[in-house]
């Protein structure tokens, strides 16, 4: 999954070294911590929101799939 998320991302952003992803494993949840580039957070998040929100819904149909739960957070 984190794969997964670091190949949606780096093919947004114009600096791709600056892509981390830290992997949080709960319970019952898997949080993925995504960090870029200040100048690139605006391409990750998209308009309203709208970029964020399509990765989301990407890992959370590979993960119901796999039988688990993830959640993306993208940190500043």
């Amino acid at each position: 999954m984190k794969e997964l998320i670091e190949f949606l991302v780096k093919a947004l952003v114009d600096d791709p070294s600056g892509v981390n992803i830290t992997e949080v494993q709960g319970d019952k949840i898997t949080l993925y911590e995504l960090r870029v580039s200040k100048e690139d957070i605006g391409k990750v998040i998209g308009k309203k929101g709208r970029t964020a929100g399509a990765i989301r819904t990407i890992i959370n149909a590979v993960s119901t799939k796999q039988g688990k739960r993830a959640q993306l957070e993208i940190i500043e």
